[in-house]
């Protein structure tokens, strides 16, 4: 109860040999297919999600469980981990790949066939637009302005105490 001078380490192995991915079909092993150390994170973006029990769960040298209580937690940490996340990615990946699938199509049709054009109309308008500002501009508004500002001008305040 926390006194043991070994330490235990736990690891858990699946043997691959152990079930048997034919199933009487022609179909070629993955290992053939793609390398089995293929990168699927080429540019690190998950590289925050690999943690394991001991990134998780520790306990200090003052408290600690049963060791048989530590090696079964470990395991059945690591053995959760790993098959909630492949029946996730069963449930979820296909359709959540559609989605993003539609979403980023949307989008990209979007972006080229509405967004593109109407930057480019406007930046084509908007010469015509700033001579026709400029114009009111100077005609009106800033005649208008400098008028109430000599308006203005001749106002003095005088604060006296009461």
């Amino acid at each position: 109860m926390g006194l043991e001078t070994e330490k235990a380490d736990a690891q858990i192995y699946m043997d691959e040999d152990s079930y048997s991915r034919h199933s009487g079909l022609g179909y070629p092993e993955p290992e053939k297919c793609a390398k089995s150390t293929q990168d699927r994170d080429p540019r690190g973006l998950n590289t925050h999600l690999k943690m394991g029990f001991e990134d998780v769960i520790g306990e200090p040298e003052s408290t600690h469980s049963f060791d048989k209580v530590w090696i079964c937690s470990h395991a059945l940490f690591e053995v959760s981990k790993y098959l909630i996340y492949k029946v996730l990615t069963v449930l979820l990946a296909i359709p959540l790949a559609f989605v993003a699938g539609i979403l980023f199509a949307t989008l990209s049709c979007l972006h080229i066939w509405i967004v593109v054009p109407f930057v480019k109309t406007c930046l084509m308008v908007l010469p015509s637009v700033q001579t026709v500002w400029h114009s009111i501009t100077d005609g009106f508004i800033a005649p208008l302005y400098k008028s109430m500002g000599l308006i203005f001008s001749s106002i003095s305040l005088r604060l006296s105490p009461e």
